[in-house]
C-alpha cells in the first residue's frame, strides 16, 4: 500500500462533484485501503477520495481514539437519506485546510445509505462527531468544504493564509 497526497485548499479539484462509483471490487478496496492509511497518517477521522484527486464517491471514517480499537467506516456512494431538525455545533477541520478549524452548525443526526467494503447496501444512523463527520465528508464528493458555512470574510481570510502557505512550501531552497 502507499500513502497518497493530500490536495489543499485553493485546489481547483476539490470544488469539483464527485461521480458514482459502479461496483465493488479489488482495486476499488485497495484503494479505500491507502486512503485509511493516508488519513490514519495525517492524522484525521474523515477522508474523502476527491481529497487525493480522485473524483469518486467514496469516504473513509474512523472516529475512535488513539487508545480504542480501529473502527474504519467505507462508504461507497454515501446519499444522506435523513437529517434531524435538532442542530449540534462540533469544532471542525479538515486535512485539506491544514491548521484551521471553525465552529460548523449541521444536523444532530443523519442516516446514509452506503455501499460497504463487501460491496453490501448498508444504513448507517449517525449522531454526535460521527453524524458531523460523515457530513463533512459527503460534502467533499459535492465539492462543499467546512469553510463554505463561514462569512466571506473568514473564508476569504483561511484561503489566502493558505494560498500563502503554498506558496511558501513551493519555494526552492539551496
Amino acid at each position: 500500500m502507499s500513502k497518497k497526497n493530500i490536495l489543499i485548499e485553493p485546489d481547483p479539484i476539490l470544488r469539483k462533484k464527485s461521480q458514482s462509483l459502479e461496483k465493488v471490487d479489488d482495486e476499488l478496496r485497495k484503494l479505500m485501503d491507502e486512503m485509511l492509511e493516508t488519513m490514519y497518517a495525517a492524522p484525521g477521522i474523515g477522508l474523502a477520495a476527491v481529497q487525493i484527486g480522485i473524483l469518486k464517491r467514496l469516504i473513509v471514517i474512523d472516529i475512535s481514539k488513539d487508545d480504542q480499537k480501529k473502527e474504519p467506516l467505507f462508504l461507497v456512494n454515501p446519499k444522506i437519506t435523513y437529517q434531524s431538525k435538532k442542530t449540534s455545533v462540533y469544532e471542525e477541520g479538515c486535512l485539506s485546510l491544514p491548521g484551521h478549524f471553525a465552529e460548523i452548525e449541521r444536523p444532530a443526526e443523519c442516516h446514509v445509505s452506503y455501499v460497504d467494503y463487501g460491496g453490501k447496501n448498508q444504513e448507517l444512523k449517525a449522531s454526535g462527531l460521527l453524524a458531523t463527520c460523515v457530513q463533512h465528508e459527503i460534502d467533499h464528493l459535492n465539492g462543499v468544504l467546512f469553510i463554505d458555512y463561514l462569512s466571506k470574510l473568514k473564508k476569504d481570510m483561511i484561503i489566502k493564509k493558505l494560498t500563502k502557505q503554498k506558496k511558501e512550501i513551493n519555494k526552492i531552497v539551496l
